[in-house]
């Protein structure tokens, strides 16, 4: 009975040790600053959790990050792209149809006034101008992720006043004349 007894002690005592050794996930990692007594806490998973909400919906990485500016220029360049993404494909079908028309010998479309040989560069023309605007909807929507990613990097970043670059303007004494510069300075 002694026995079976210590066996049960010993199998609860290393089943639920480390179960209440354990930290939280987003406890984040504490950085406490040398000049001044204040904690940092620094959420290691930010970036990655921006990035993930910007790629479910596009600009909610940027207000995660608090960034609530960002969000009409993100709605406004895929919504710009999106709108003549459409506009051209609809204008691509539409040459497109008339010209497979004109091939079977109806000659009551639209364009009446086009020859073949227009109707043929209207639809590459805006062929071409339907795939730019794809591949731009495509370039600004991971522009919009790499954003969040970046900035929540960025927010985590510990900007200190000892190190400061200024523009200054120097007179140069012998010729009199101001030459523009930059000065970078490290204070300890």
């Amino acid at each position: 009975m002694n026995r079976f007894l210590y066996i049960i002690v010993l199998g609860w005592f290393c089943l639920h040790t480390p179960l209440l050794a354990q930290k939280k996930a987003n406890d984040g990692l504490i950085v406490i600053d040398t000049n001044a007594v204040k904690k940092i806490v620094i959420n290691p998973l930010a970036p990655s959790k921006a990035a993930f909400y910007s790629a479910i919906f596009p600009g909610m990485g940027q207000a995660y990050n608090k960034k609530y500016w960002k969000m009409p220029l993100v709605y406004g360049a895929l919504g710009t792209t999106i709108y003549f993404f459409v506009n051209n494909n609809k204008k691509y079908n539409q040459y497109r149809d008339a010209y497979k028309r004109r091939l079977e010998g109806y000659t009551d479309d639209n364009f009446r006034y086009l020859d073949d040989s227009r109707l043929i560069s209207a639809q590459k023309f805006y062929q071409k101008n339907r795939d730019l605007s794809a591949l731009l909807t495509g370039l600004f929507y991971i522009l919009n992720i790499v954003d969040a990613n970046v900035d929540a990097h960025l927010s985590q970043f510990n900007v200190s006043d000892k190190l400061t670059l200024e523009p200054d303007v120097l007179r140069n004494d012998l010729t009199y004349s101001r030459n523009l510069g930059f000065k970078l300075s490290y204070n300890f």
